[in-house]
């Protein structure tokens, strides 16, 4: 494993993040095709022998589930301080007034059960799941601030959002002098690069590590174009992101996989680990093998003609995932 700093902070991450959606009760939330803790607990354990030291989940996930297994299984195998545990805020937790959102009520409200779930009495990275467009940024930045003041939080992330809004989340947080955003967990992969456009590029002058969701585009570079998983047939968000034209990326990823004799999901997860401003996947792992490709793909090192021929199909896609 390697690793790497966060943006422009001290704190190293491995360059595998694993992603905890996959990990929480099936009959709790909207996900039916998570496990249990039975099923998580040796895939985590597996991460942490591989090196990963970095792991991400949500207050949403499975209902909360997903921070109680991953909790749970971080506190029996491994050592607090040597690990980096990332959630997230903003998804409805309850129905009626104040169950979502970022107001400082839901922020101050949705930490403490977090730190409940998790078993712990801090997290290294707390992220806005998204951004609200109903409460003032000010409010959020400062509820944020203050939770890092407290030791409940030591760092802030942000994702998927406009260009703009992140800066001005930013911008809000220097102008008061409050904490800023490190990390920026954005959709990003190969058949989907519109942040290429704006805001990697803004990360990149701000010193804001990005950490790619769906890296794998919900597995569609893993496999032939067209081939259905148990997952994908359930996926109703998923459906919605990619394109028919999205066919020729990958194929491109499966040649280029043939000719190397490696798993697809390795080349696909290289390619982005050779993207600067690029910290860490956040990859899911649902079989042994899924965290054996991600920890190979750190150290395959693509040529030119191979990222090349990766990248020339690329057709715009409509914004999606914020």
């Amino acid at each position: 494993m390697q690793y790497a700093k966060l943006g422009s902070t001290g704190l190293d991450v491995s360059r595998i993040c694993l992603g905890c959606m996959t990990y929480g009760e099936p009959d709790r939330g909207v996900h039916e095709w998570t496990l249990g803790a039975e099923a998580a607990r040796p895939l985590i354990r597996q991460a942490l022998e591989a090196g990963v030291t970095f792991f991400d989940t949500a207050n949403v996930y499975s209902d909360g589930t997903s921070e109680e297994i991953v909790g749970k299984a971080l506190r029996d195998f491994a050592r607090r301080d040597e690990i980096v545990l990332a959630t997230k805020v903003h998804g409805r937790m309850r129905p009626g007034p104040n169950g979502g959102g970022l107001s400082r009520k839901a922020i101050m409200s949705e930490i403490d059960h977090s730190l409940t779930r998790l078993g712990t009495d801090y997290v290294d990275l707390y992220q806005i799941h998204r951004y609200d467009h109903d409460t003032p940024v000010e409010e959020t930045m400062e509820a944020l601030h203050d939770l890092v003041k407290a030791g409940k939080v030591r760092y802030i992330g942000a994702s998927s959002m406009y260009a703009w809004e992140f800066s001005k989340a930013q911008y809000t947080a220097e102008r008061h002098g409050w904490t800023r955003f490190v990390s920026m967990q954005n959709h990003y992969n190969l058949i989907y690069r519109e942040e290429e456009r704006e805001m990697l590029p803004l990360c990149a002058d701000q010193g804001v590590g990005v950490l790619p969701w769906s890296p794998l585009a919900r597995g569609r570079l893993t496999r032939d174009w067209g081939a259905v998983t148990e997952r994908s047939t359930n996926d109703a968000f998923g459906s919605r992101l990619y394109l028919e034209s999205d066919r020729s990326i990958v194929e491109a990823v499966g040649r280029i996989a043939a000719e190397r004799e490696v798993p697809r999901a390795r080349i696909a997860l290289a390619w982005l680990l050779h993207q600067a401003t690029v910290a860490a996947p956040i990859v899911g792992a649902a079989k042994p093998h899924h965290l054996d490709d991600a920890v190979a793909a750190v150290e395959l090192k693509l040529s030119g003609e191979e990222l090349a021929a990766l990248e020339q199909s690329y057709t715009p896609h409509a914004i999606s995932g914020h």
